[in-house]
């Protein structure tokens, strides 16, 4: 297993189906890991405003929009929480 890499909470979206989904992404927006827990679940699942994701649960992002989006929420989340703060 690879080293954990630290990565920002960049996107939350709730749909209709009662789930949310958790979008963490790298500093450089390049790569994310995204999450889905029911809003049951999410009760009693700390949300933070970074985590550590081991590195092969990283995915490319795939459009530089996208990627340019990820990395200013990244830059944002990291100027004004810790990692560990609940968000």
């Amino acid at each position: 297993m690879s080293d954990p890499v630290r990565c920002w909470l960049v996107e939350r979206s709730y749909d209709d189906r009662d789930v949310v989904t958790l979008v963490y992404a790298t500093p450089d927006g390049a790569r994310y890991h995204q999450r889905e827990l029911s809003a049951t679940a999410l009760s009693r699942t700390a949300v933070t405003a970074a985590r550590e994701i081991p590195a092969e649960e990283l995915r490319a992002v795939g459009d530089e929009p996208t990627r340019e989006r990820y990395a200013a929420e990244a830059e944002r989340m990291a100027g004004s929480h810790d990692p560990e703060e609940p968000v």
